[in-house]
């Protein structure tokens, strides 16, 4: 069976997209591990699957490159957008997306040639935000844990270019304190506006941006009294523009951006 996919990114956090409305598939789990390796399948930080929803207008399945299913991916929700827009899947510009933490609305922003360059995402209203200490034998002693929809661990520090981030980063994912695993973003505040992050994401490891960790980030950096709450989240892979606004919600802003298509045998 061929079924054709799309391989879209979002600040450099890559991955690969599949219509099933077109083209259902079984076993995605498998399907994420085997297509997401780097030198022996398409090469990516997962799998997402456009599918129709009762509650809004798609909704959207998220799997690691480990296979685990995501809750919510703000990176791969703008390309979602992107991808049901310019397929001619839909010609709102405000999309009702469903997702595994809840319901998100994309807002595109349309250029005169009918091409979505942004998108800006109503992430919700954080939760669960507290300061947690992560105890003796761990390369950092304190952390800010956030709720985006998925658990993130929020660490701040001087020197973003000295975290031996492939070192820690699955340490710190699987500390006893997140029995479902976590997300941990390294943040240094730039500016009164602009923050460096770098991130890694459970199941997936080191990737190029994290749209719900710069979320994440910004709301700890706020809540710990190190910036304001309109900033630029500088990572790996891009930027995002993140703001905490007065009505609680999240609002994300970033690029969608197409790389290739192409058919594969399953």
């Amino acid at each position: 069976m061929k079924i054709e996919f799309t391989k879209m990114h979002g600040a450099g956090n890559d991955y690969i997209y599949v219509n099933t409305l077109h083209y259902p598939i079984e076993h995605p789990e498998q399907l994420a591990v085997k297509w997401s390796a780097c030198h022996t399948g398409i090469g990516s930080d997962g799998l997402v699957l456009i599918c129709p929803s009762d509650k809004g207008d798609f909704k959207m399945r998220i799997f690691n490159a480990d296979g685990s299913e995501a809750l919510m991916c703000g990176n791969a929700s703008r390309c979602v957008g992107k991808y049901v827009y310019e397929e001619g899947l839909t010609d709102k510009k405000d999309i009702l997306l469903e997702t595994l933490s809840g319901m998100k609305v994309l807002h595109l922003h349309v250029n005169d040639r009918n091409i979505v360059e942004t998108v800006t995402v109503d992430m919700g209203i954080p939760a669960d935000i507290h300061l947690v200490s992560l105890g003796e034998g761990y390369p950092v002693e304190e952390g800010i844990a956030v709720s985006m929809g998925n658990p993130h661990l929020v660490i701040f520090v001087d020197d973003i270019n000295r975290v031996e981030l492939e070192k820690i980063g699955p340490v710190l994912e699987c500390h006893p304190l997140f029995p479902d695993r976590v997300n941990v973003e390294f943040v240094q505040v730039f500016s009164d506006d602009a923050v460096r992050m770098r991130v890694w994401e459970r199941g997936s490891g080191v990737t190029q941006a994290c749209g719900t960790g710069a979320c994440a980030s910004v709301v700890a950096a706020v809540f710990a009294g190190r910036c304001e709450s309109k900033q630029s989240v500088v990572m790996d892979g891009g930027t995002l523009e993140i703001e905490w606004a007065a009505d609680g919600h999240i609002y994300m802003t970033g690029p969608a951006v197409k790389v290739f298509c192409g058919k594969i045998i399953i």
